[in-house]
């Protein structure tokens, strides 16, 4: 069998064999989020595709994984978030009038612009104020507002994203000032200079005012994962559960020489590294000296930490500075630097040497490149040559939005609790991430969501229609097991059910090539659908529901079905709400369905229809016997034990239409009324879809109620916009009717006897002197006289119409 292949970002180019270190297990650890603000789509992307690989490597491959992810919850970016909000906190409680406060926004208002946007406080220019922000923002940056770049070259990315932001907040800020709401909009200018006023004063002995903010965020981060159907971690691991071992590894790499202390602080040696023969910046050679980029990792509170022997140390203990978290080591009071929690949590849990590790690939330098340098240093022995730490090093692709990434600190984002609530459902944001390669960035365009939903809808239609037939077949097929290529005339849908399974196989081990996995999938299910729709042969049912089936295990180890659970050998989507119902009493489970049985019944009863099929049909039907035989054998399947009540309402209201060309207009009306009652509201309230067949009752299909209703509810809405549309035109025409006549009630000979355009006119009204006493002119007194003469034609069809033309 072929072996599976990996783009492993320490060996960049082609994918590599993918080769455990332990047969059939994996050790795996994951880059988690840092804890400071709610997460969005480019941290669903992140952590959706890493699930989705872990999901294929456990069930396709048959892996057991061990995966262990970190929480952040010790970091610049807490600590300024979390300190800025209990100052304005502070600031909000002094007792301030009105005046003092403006004055406070407006101070901030101004360092806000010195700090971020430098083009609106240039020298020689009047004090930046509210009345004049607006002008100076638009000359300034118009070149941005419009779309473009601040150069004037080249595409908008990070750079120009982040001016739009600031902007933003500049915006806001200015309208507060201008309509004198006090705090109220320029939150976002003053949590900076309210820290750079007050920041040493916090008292952060009580790390609550931390913690508070890590483990609110720490549980959002969960919830949305849960939503996402993110499988959780075997295990997790807090930076402020581990500082005592980070402590311990720190002193042990200065132990070996890769490490120095400076001022309270310790960076880690990155020349001593490189002379014992390790290779530093193995993920991001052509990053090394980059200076952005390398500060960015420091993070912004350590700019002023000083003591590096080179720019490119990085910090591995910092020495906490008034208004920071600080916890005991050896070189004093101090707090983990970014990358070293990495390294012992990882190191911990999965020891000197892991199969994967994973994260964004935004974080591939400096922090994965530290991560490994440190690692390296702290498990290095003299004369072994390099250590290998992580042996497969998998980066997400970021998700972009207008060119740039999208960025917490950009504030360019949609939280994943917003785009749930109003975009996506966890289904479909999980398809358009399938349809894109992992390790490639994705800017989600209106044509992959398009696509995306169709995809879905084919599967999701395939699924409904499988369900369907097989229900009115009277059961589904037991010995799919059994089937061979030798079946008859679904051998070549069979055939082709062989050759998916192998393309599908192949796609994922190809680096887990999920565009190809998807395409396999809806190039199955559309011949399928061509094969079961195929009025010229009889289906096999049972070829069918083997597609299905495939289909529904492959979708399942996909994470595309949130109530399903391996080995996913069920039949289409699971439902919670079915799984809900089956664990109550047959009873109480089949009590809507029976109800609005009884509710058609009595209806159909009430018309009094002399049909003798109809009435035949009301004697002979016995649901509620089916039901109990059902119940009886142990059913507990709530569609199956809903179907005597939904078969007897189907054929009664098949019944109806069947004879409703042989009814009085009055009757007809009413029998027309209630079939469709029962399909669009009776049935759709429950999740069942009646599809009308020629010449064949009816399809029962299990359909989502809230899709059904939705449906409905739009199918409504467009009924009414039709009608109101037919309405406005009506309207229209009788306006045009009206003006018409009202034009043509006007006699030819007095239609510009009162224009001041003219003086003079001839005995039929027509003008021949201007205003001005001079003759008309030859080409205007022939236009006239065409006016004139159409006047003339309309108003005798209006004398024709309504009599003489005296009101």
């Amino acid at each position: 069998m072929a072996s599976i292949t990996v783009h492993n970002s320490l060996k960049p180019g082609a994918p590599v064999p993918f080769v455990p270190r332990e047969e059939g297990k994996i050790s795996w650890y994951a880059c988690g989020p840092t804890t400071y603000d709610l997460s969005h789509l480019g941290h669903a992307r992140n952590y959706v595709s890493t699930d989705i690989i872990r999901r294929i490597l456990m069930h396709h491959f048959g892996f057991k994984v061990n995966f262990v992810m970190n929480y952040t919850d010790v970091d610049d970016k807490i600590i300024i978030k979390a300190r800025r909000k209990r100052l304005l906190e502070l600031e909000k409680e002094k007792p301030y009038t009105p005046e003092q406060v403006r004055e406070l926004v407006y101070k901030a208002f101004q360092a806000y612009a010195e700090s971020n946007l430098p083009l609106l406080a240039a020298e020689g220019q009047p004090a930046l104020e509210e009345h004049n922000y607006q002008e100076r923002r638009d000359a300034a940056y118009s070149r941005v507002l419009a779309g473009g770049t601040l150069s004037g070259e080249g595409k908008p990315g990070d750079a120009e994203a982040k001016v739009k932001m600031h902007l933003s907040n500049m915006d806001s800020a200015a309208k507060s000032l201008q309509e004198k709401s006090g705090f109220d909009g320029a939150e976002e200018i003053l949590l900076p200079y309210l820290d750079s006023l007050y920041k040493e004063t916090i008292d952060t002995s009580d790390q609550t005012i931390f913690t508070d903010l890590t483990q609110a965020m720490e549980k959002a981060f969960s919830d949305d994962m849960e939503a996402l159907n993110v499988l959780p971690p075997d295990a997790v691991t807090r930076v402020t559960e581990y500082v005592p071992q980070i402590v311990k590894f720190v002193e042990q790499v200065m132990a070996k020489g890769f490490a120095y202390e400076a001022n309270g602080s310790v960076y880690f040696d990155i020349a001593a590294f490189e002379k014992a023969g390790n290779t530093y910046a193995r993920l991001r050679p052509e990053s090394k000296n980059d200076k952005a980029l390398q500060e960015e990792g420091e993070g912004s509170l350590s700019k002023s930490l000083e003591g590096k022997k080179r720019p490119g140390d990085f910090a591995l203990w910092k020495k906490s500075k008034p208004g920071e978290p600080f916890w005991p080591s050896p070189w004093g009071p101090g707090r983990p630097g970014w990358h070293i929690e990495c390294s012992v949590m990882a190191s911990d849990k999965l020891g000197e040497q892991m199969d994967i590790h994973s994260g964004g690939i935004d974080l591939a330098f400096p922090h994965h490149d530290n991560e490994l340098a440190q690692s390296e240093a702290y498990f290095h022995e003299c004369g072994k040559g390099e250590h290998t730490w992580v042996n497969y090093f998998l980066h997400m692709g970021h998700l972009s939005i207008a060119g740039s990434k999208m960025s917490k600190s950009l504030k360019n984002f949609q939280t994943i609790q917003d785009a749930l609530a109003t975009t996506y459902t966890a289904r479909n944001m999980r398809i358009v991430f399938l349809m894109g390669r992992w390790n490639d960035g994705v800017e989600i365009s209106q044509d992959m969501r398009k696509q995306a939903d169709s995809w879905e809808s084919t599967v999701d239609n395939f699924f409904t229609n499988v369900k369907a037939k097989l229900t009115e077949a009277g059961s589904t097929v037991d010995s799919v097991k059994d089937l061979t290529l030798e079946e008859g005339n679904g051998k070549s849908l069979l055939t082709e059910l062989e050759q998916a399974k192998k393309d599908l196989d192949s796609a994922l081990r190809n680096s887990f090539d999920t565009p190809g996995a998807m395409q396999v999938i809806l190039r199955l299910v559309r011949n399928a659908n061509i094969y079961m729709n195929d009025k010229s042969a009889q289906p096999s049912l049972q070829v069918v529901e083997a597609v299905a089936r495939w289909v529904t295990k492959i979708v399942g180890i996909l994470g595309l079905d949130a109530s399903a659970r391996p080995p996913y050998d069920g039949l289409g989507w699971s439902s919670a709400d079915a799984a809900a119902a089956a664990s109550l009493d047959p009873q109480t489970a089949v009590k809507p369905y029976a109800g609005v049985y009884a509710k058609v019944k009595a209806d159909v009863e009430a018309l009094t229809l002399a049909a003798p099929s109809v009435q035949n049909l009301l004697q002979a039907q016995t649901p509620d016997a089916e039901f109990a035989e059902l119940e009886k054998s142990g059913e507990r399947d709530v569609e199956r034990l809903a179907m005597p009540y939904l078969r007897a309402t189907s054929r009664l209201r098949d019944e109806l239409r069947g004879i409703v060309a042989t009814l009085e207009p009055k009757s007809k009306q009413a029998v027309l009324a209630l079939s469709d009652r029962i399909r669009d509201y009776d049935l759709t309230d429950l999740g069942v879809q009646l599809d009308d067949q020629a010449d064949k009752p009816s399809l029962i299909k299990f359909v989502p109620a809230a899709k059904l209703i939705a449906a409905r509810e739009e199918k409504v809405a467009m009924l009414a916009e039709k009608a109101r549309q037919k309405e406005e035109a009506r309207k229209a025409r009788e306006k045009a009717e009206e003006e018409k006549w009202a034009k043509a009630k006007v006699p030819p000979q007095e239609m510009f006897k009162g224009d001041a355009k003219y003086q003079e006119w001839d005995a039929d009204g027509l003008p021949t002197k201007l205003a001005d006493g001079t003759e008309l002119p030859k080409s205007q007194a022939k236009k006239l006289k065409k006016e004139w003469e159409r006047q003339a034609k309309l108003h005798e069809e209006y004398r024709a119409k309504f009599g003489s033309s005296k009101a």
